[in-house]
């Protein structure tokens, strides 16, 4: 009997999810809980495996497609058996809501003034099945009586968009497509020769551009990084803080804390505790601008941004202002690690009050981090560096960390900004004071 591939609930907040790559053809054998479709919902992306043997009888979605929660993506069956049409049912709204997205993503690229052919490009007769047309290219096309198989696509991976069929048709449609094709096969079959010379003249041609859709996480992170600079009044201050003490003390205390609770304490664990202390003595910090007020929270849910291959994620330390140094370095380190491992769940990525980013890793001095909104503040974390430093009348070496704070002026205004950088500087100058 034919299995469904539905696209899964990922979250309680999920309405939609993107078909981000197949990894099977139509025809293809697959196995039981082999990885068969990548999709995405927001900021997590996830494989849907195979839930029984067979082969995939029918691609329902296609790559791109956007479509709610709980649709068919696909059929996998025995070779040969038909599929029902319950499933062919559900896949008519899959494809109108992919051929919706798709049409958009087309629109976007056009008001983006995105590079594209000005004339029509032909190729010779190919076969319909494995030709990538977006819905939108292809109802067009058949309208006007154009056979898409002779065009070449200028979208992702060879892809005919709406735009290369709307370029036949201004061109003449058909007729002009068959026109440009049989130049094509004449100057194939007689290349030009330069005067004087036995050698051909070698045409080259301009190469276009991948273009690579916006969607999934990249598309989420895109529209909250906009709605951030555009909704906020966002500043940036900077300080050094002199981590030499505190890089001593954490040496000293590596092999007890691996001793006691099998954990090597970082750098940034430090500096979370420090910014969860600060924010407790500075609350206007650990606030939002929501409507037409400000909000105070009592809790601190820390945010941490984690680095994806494919995006950024910012798991959440809920009611951090609980938690020891050690335990907020526990869990540091589990979501992190579930981040990276695409398993966290997204209600463990929402709700945080203040975040912490830190590029020290890839050699970053100082930079302006942009708020997580609707967050009041994000304090971005540098580079530490040796570097000569004048203690008294004496010249020393010491370490010292860069950190950048971002602040949304309608909350608060730079003196009582600085005021809590500048308690997040002393507690990590004054480290004993974070075991407390």
């Amino acid at each position: 009997m034919a299995e469904n591939i539905i696209m899964p609930k990922l979250g309680m907040a999920m309405v939609e999810g993107t078909v981000i790559a197949w990894k099977k053809r139509e025809g293809e054998a697959v196995k039981k809980g082999e990885g068969i479709v990548d999709i995405s919902s927001e900021k997590i992306e996830m494989e849907v495996e195979a839930a029984t043997d067979g082969v995939l009888l029918k691609i329902e979605v296609p790559e791109g497609g956007v479509v709610p929660y709980g649709t068919v993506l696909g059929v996998i069956g025995q070779p040969g058996e038909q599929v029902g049409t319950a499933s062919a049912a559900v896949s008519v709204n899959a494809t109108a809501e992919s051929a919706a997205a798709l049409a958009v993503a087309d629109e976007q690229r056009t008001k983006a003034g995105e590079p594209a052919a000005t004339t029509a490009t032909a190729v010779l007769d190919r076969p319909r099945e494995g030709i990538k047309i977006s819905p939108v290219a292809r109802k067009m096309a058949e309208e006007a009586g154009i056979d898409y198989t002779r065009l070449t696509g200028t979208g992702p991976q060879g892809r005919i968009t709406k735009e290369d069929v709307e370029r036949v048709i201004q061109a003449g449609g058909q007729k002009a497509l068959n026109e440009v094709a049989q130049d094509a096969g004449a100057q194939k079959s007689a290349a030009p020769v330069a005067e004087g010379s036995g050698r051909a003249v070698s045409t080259v041609s301009e190469k276009q551009p991948e273009r690579i859709p916006v969607s999934g996480m990249r598309k989420v992170i895109a529209e909250r990084m906009h709605q951030s600079l555009l909704q906020s009044a966002q500043l940036t201050i900077t300080m050094q803080a002199d981590i030499t003490e505190l890089l001593q003390l954490k040496e000293k205390l590596s092999s007890e804390m691996e001793r006691r609770y099998q954990l090597k304490l970082s750098v940034t664990d430090w500096i979370a505790r420090a910014v969860v202390l600060s924010l407790l003595r500075h609350k206007q910090m650990n606030s939002a601008y929501v409507g037409d007020r400000i909000e105070l929270y009592e809790e601190v849910h820390l945010g941490i941004a984690v680095a994806l291959e494919k995006g950024l994620v910012v798991p959440v330390i809920r009611q951090a202002e609980h938690k020891t140094l050690a335990e907020l370095s526990s869990e540091l380190k589990s979501v992190s690690a579930r981040a990276k491992q695409n398993q966290l769940a997204p209600e463990e990525m929402k709700g945080s009050t203040f975040t912490i980013t830190n590029l020290g890793s890839y050699g970053v001095d100082t930079f302006t981090p942009v708020l997580n909104p609707p967050e009041a503040g994000i304090l971005g974390v540098g580079a530490a560096k040796d570097t000569p430093v004048f203690v008294g009348d004496e010249l020393k070496r010491r370490t010292l960390l860069p950190l950048s704070l971002t602040f949304d002026h309608r909350v608060l205004d730079g003196a009582p900004a600085a005021a809590f950088l500048a308690t997040v500087r002393s507690y990590l100058e004054e480290p004993h004071s974070l075991l407390v």
